[in-house]
């Protein structure tokens, strides 16, 4: 009953939130309040990334139902309002495969350097398996990945690029720590069992939670030509 209730209030507060946005079924979306959206949304993962670095003494500030289920929505409208956003946009197939290779390629990064070099633990309280080894090895894959993108697409602003996909892939470092930090404290291996062996379906998009917020609020705040 708990489970159906979250999920009604979940869909009542994507609704709210499609009428205010004013989004249309032709995807005309009111960019300010995005704006405003989003900004609070990143704002709530840099209060996030302090948990995660106190943790476990921080669980007393979020380890109740309540705060938990606030998190749950903070996590899981803005990525919608960001996806939306993104497919608003003139190229937002293009984007968002951007942003999702990014996450992919720090995912993919992390996981080799770490399991090459990994010596010195990344958040031992909440992810042992994780090493700054692999965290550095995330970001350099990123950076080339960014020199690729810039070069196939003949893209003037190669740097600005590079900062973004920088942001995006730290960002997607925390939403990947903020989950195992709460997977921790429930003391659960898994987020669930849809995908056996996957770690759950969370364990799929956590990083996407936090990167594409903040990819969506750079592309609202560059001045690109895309």
């Amino acid at each position: 009953m708990q489970r159906f209730a979250y999920v009604f209030i979940t869909g009542l507060l994507l609704s709210i939130v499609t009428v205010v946005a004013d989004i249309s079924p032709h995807l005309t979306i009111n960019v300010e309040v995005i704006r405003y959206l989003l900004l609070i949304s990143v704002s709530w993962w840099v209060l996030a990334l302090l948990w995660v670095q106190s943790y476990p003494s921080s669980a007393v500030l979020w380890g109740n139902r309540w705060v938990l289920a606030l998190m749950g929505w903070l996590v899981l409208i803005p990525i919608w309002v960001a996806l939306v956003y993104l497919h608003s946009h003139a190229n937002g197939k293009l984007l968002i495969l951007l942003v999702v290779t990014t996450v992919v390629t720090a995912d993919v990064g992390a996981y080799f350097f770490g399991k090459i070099l990994g010596k010195h633990q990344l958040a031992s309280t909440v992810s042992p398996g994780k090493s700054w080894e692999g965290f550095w090895g995330g970001l350099i894959a990123c950076m080339f990945l960014a020199v690729l993108v810039a070069w196939a697409v003949d893209f003037p602003q190669w740097i600005q690029l590079l900062v973004v996909i920088i942001l995006v892939a730290l960002a997607s470092i925390i939403g990947d720590l903020v989950e195992s930090m709460v997977k921790r404290h429930r003391g659960v291996k898994d987020s669930g069992n849809i995908l056996p062996g996957h770690g759950g379906i969370l364990d799929r998009i956590d990083g996407l939670t936090a990167a594409v917020p903040v990819f969506a609020l750079a592309i609202i705040f560059s001045d690109w030509k895309i």
